[in-house]
């Protein structure tokens, strides 16, 4: 193996003067190690570093022997770290020479990778920079360095093929990293600025690939100098040669600046002495045709004064003291800032104020560069608008309502006494389905406009959206109050106001609203939590009739917390398949059965049975009904299957209860139709009771739906009619086989006459519509025959049988046509 940097072909193609200067000026030795040989190379001043005889050729393990024990294994370590992982070293080490000569050295390494980017050795430099009594890291390696050999403030570094540092003497660790931190294994480019860094690295990577210098001229550091940096290829990497070009930038900067801005028509260009900033402050020396053209003001007539003159109520003090203190240091400085033209019009302008020097850097001038950024604010001004306001009503909007709710309720800082009002308009849904989006619309800003005039100023009326509105008042010193008393007010206010009629084009509209309201203090509670109790509040309203309002108090949370605890429970019974399914017969005038009502039931572990009533609508508000309802369906077609091959009982129908929201679901229909269809039952067995409620919307949609489901072949009951929202006339148009008189008119019907003529009402109705009608909740044989002599010939309830399991019906069902008969039960679970 070559002994030689001449003989090695490695370093026998290293080009450029820098390197030969370097060879020439310095104890530095180049070497190298072939992974594959395993034995190293060096240059002939590394060789006389050693004082090693001429030829002499040495193993990597002789080699490593002229080291002192204790650095032998960190130079060990290191070689090994670059040969396996590609990681650069920098040490200080003693070394022994050959006769016995000690001096203490920089050894550095890199990685050397074949042009797929595999490692196949490491190569560097060992420079002698002490005699043996240095102790390592003292100023002395900074001062006896590669950089002085060069000449006072010339940096020299070399990097790898990655681009990470090798090795940088003191002056390039100056220019790149003046904190001190280590250089060596940080890739070149992360000492410029983040902008520069992309375009930084492509030039090296490009030079590091095809071995060619590279130049590069005012590079931007990260330490906010400018460096001119030239590099030559360096054994698989590059030398590089830096130098601080910064002052040459500068005076280039301001020269570009003053004659460019000058020559930019279209911007404001102002140049005053280097007057201290104080009263009166710089005079004006220099305006351009852009200045007279947007200001209103002639040249004449501001040459000689301060530019104060441009200033007005809203311009920004803080903007004029960054200008201040920018002016007292010399410094560039750039601001946005409100001015004002002659005629007193506010403008906004980009304004970019910069100190000028002379030769002898002495503060000549300033020159300031205005641009006209006053749509561009406009513009920033409607967005800001657009985030924080509703567009319909001109109202906050939630973002902005959960700001200044936050600051009143304590977060972040300290916080003030309020109240928090929900406002929701009563069926507000129907006037849009009805009248269409835009007279709602209309009604909305004309609903904007009223709670406006419904609080003080200082409080905020908020649209959360939709037709939920939100009034946040609050005790301040300009506004003192106490909440509960100015909501009570204010609430009333509201109510009042919005239940005047709305005048829409061509109709005149009736409304009201329901409120809710939280109080809040010292005590205080969390945005979310303030809402939250509102919200409910409004609902117990809602509940209460409508057009009134409700205060929260801890027994309404009790009640929603008990309500989410029982929805996790349903959810959890859903999942464990834990709810049943009873049915109870219905029996004609003889006595004879026609069918059955399907009833879901659920035993709770704790609860107990929890009733319909009580579970149904938590199962509504959390859309489990979706898919209990398609069980309950399932189970009842299922079963109609069943019983169409017995002969005893294949007459029996089965009532199957439709939530409202089940209703509307947009696949109700086909999953209709396929249950029907894949379990082969007649569609006449089959009957969906509905509610009154989902007549209550949309009437023309719930009525198509309906017809739908006759054409099936389905039969469709309206339960519990009398209690809920059909007018009489919409009666007729509903294509329905049968109406059901609710249990609450016939528990009393003999004694109460409201209930009596109600229930007798209803089944003349049906008498003249031709509906069947049946009466839930018989459990006297006194009430069926009044029912009997009014004309209700079918039945349900106790009177006959109360609701059983699937097994014990059909025992039933064979005792009934054996001639047995149930004794009737006492009234307290109906049907």
């Amino acid at each position: 193996m070559a002994t030689s940097m001449s003989m090695d072909p490695v370093f026998a193609r290293e080009p450029g003067q820098l390197l030969q200067l370097v060879e020439q000026s310095v104890s530095l030795g180049f070497w190298r190690l072939d992974a594959r040989e395993g034995r190293p190379s060096w240059s002939a001043q590394l060789a006389r570093l050693h004082d090693a005889p001429e030829g002499y050729a040495p193993t990597l393990e002789d080699a490593l022997a002229r080291y002192a024990g204790e650095h032998r294994s960190e130079l060990r370590a290191g070689i090994r770290a670059c040969l396996e992982e590609g990681t650069p070293f920098d040490l200080e080490v003693q070394l022994h020479s050959m006769q016995g000569r000690r001096t203490w050295v920089r050894c550095v390494g890199q990685a050397l990778r074949d042009p797929g980017g595999a490692i196949v050795g490491c190569e560097g430099l060992v420079q002698e920079i002490a005699p043996s009594g240095y102790a390592p890291g003292t100023l002395l390696r900074h001062v006896v360095s590669m950089g002085g050999a060069l000449g006072s403030g010339e940096a020299f570094a070399t990097v790898d093929r990655q681009g990470r540092i090798s090795y940088a003497n003191g002056e390039a660790a100056r220019m790149l990293a003046p904190g001190g931190e280590p250089l060596v294994g940080r890739k070149i480019w992360s000492y410029f600025q983040k902008r520069a860094r992309l375009g930084l690295e492509e030039r090296f990577m490009q030079a590091l690939e095809q071995r060619e210098a590279i130049e590069l001229e005012e590079l931007d550091a990260q330490v906010r100098h400018w460096l001119e940096l030239r590099g030559f290829p360096f054994g698989s990497g590059l030398a590089l040669h830096l130098r601080d070009v910064s002052s040459r930038r500068r005076a280039q900067q301001h020269l570009m600046l003053l004659e460019g801005s000058i020559a930019r028509l279209n911007d404001i260009v102002i140049i005053t002495e280097a007057a201290p900033y104080r009263a009166p402050g710089p005079r004006i020396v220099f305006v351009n045709e852009a200045f007279e053209r947007r200001t209103g003001y002639t040249r004449d007539e501001v040459l000689g004064h301060s530019p104060r003159f441009l200033q007005g109520p809203d311009t920004q003090r803080s903007q004029l003291d960054r200008i201040r203190a920018a002016l007292e240091q010399w410094e560039r400085v750039r601001v946005d800032l409100v001015n004002y033209t002659r005629s007193g019009e506010p403008y906004w302008v980009d304004l970019d104020v910069s100190p000028v020097w002379d030769e002898s850097r002495r503060l000549t001038h300033w020159v300031a560069v205005g641009r006209d950024i006053t749509e561009r604010k406009r513009d920033e001004e409607k967005i800001q608008y657009l985030a924080f306001y509703d567009p319909l009503t001109e109202l906050p909007n939630r973002q902005r309502l959960l700001e200044r709710l936050g600051a009143a309720a304590g977060e972040g800082g300290p916080g003030r006494d309020g109240a928090l009002m929900f406002i929701d308009l009563d069926n507000f849904k129907v006037l849009n389905d009805t009248l269409g989006h835009q007279k709602g619309d209309l009604l909305l800003q004309q609903v904007a406009r009223r709670l406006r005039n419904c609080v003080a100023r200082g409080d905020m009326v908020a649209r959360l959206g939709g037709d939920e509105f939100v009034v946040l008042l609050e005790n301040t010193p300009e506004k003192p109050l106490d909440p509960l008393t100015a909501a009570q007010s204010v609430s009333q206010r509201i109510l009042d106001a919005l239940g005047e009629p709305y005048v829409l084009p061509g109709y005149l509209h009736h409304s009201t609203c329901s409120i809710g309201v939280t109080v809040f203090g010292p005590a205080r509670s969390g945005v979310s939590e303030l809402l939250k109790q509102a919200d409910l509040a409004m609902y117990q309203a809602k509940a209460a009739g409508r057009n009134t309002v409700r205060f929260f108090d801890p027994e309404m949370q009790a009640v929603a917390s008990e309500n989410a605890a029982l929805a996790a429970d349903l959810r959890q019974a859903w999942r464990d398949n834990h709810l049943a399914i009873e049915y109870q017969p219905q029996v004609g005038m003889d006595g004879r059965m026609t069918g059955v009502e399907a009833l879901l039931r659920w035993e709770h572990p704790s609860r107990g049975l929890v009733q319909p009533d009580h579970f149904i609508p938590t199962a509504e508000e959390t859309s489990l009904i979706i898919p209990i309802g398609h069980w309950v369906l399932e189970t009842a077609c299922a079963q109609l299957a069943l019983w169409a091959r017995h002969p005893g009982r294949a007459h029996l129908g089965i009532a199957v209860n439709v939530s409202v929201r089940q209703f509307r679901h947009p696949d109700f229909i086909d999953e209709v139709m396929h249950c029907v269809r894949r379990h082969g039952v007649p569609p006449g067995r089959l009957k969906l009771e509905l509610t009154e409620s989902l007549l209550a919307d949309n009437l023309d949609a719930a009525i198509a739906r309906m017809r739908n489901l006759k054409d099936m072949g389905v039969r469709l009951s309206v339960d519990d009619f009398g209690i809920g929202y059909s007018a009489l006339s919409y009666l007729k148009r509903l294509p329905i086989d049968e109406l059901k008189i609710d249990r609450g008119f016939i528990r009393d019907i003999l004694t109460d006459g409201n209930d009596a003529a109600i229930a007798g009402t209803i089944i003349g109705l049906c008498r003249n519509l031709g509906l069947e009608v049946i009466a839930e909740g018989v459990e006297t044989e006194a009430q069926r025959e009044f029912l009997a002599r009014q004309g209700c010939h079918r039945y349900q309830g106790y009177l006959f049988c109360r609701p059983l399991p699937i097994a014990d019906l059909e025992a039933f069902i064979d005792r009934a046509e054996g001639g047995a008969r149930l004794t009737p039960e006492p009234s307290s679970a109906g049907s």
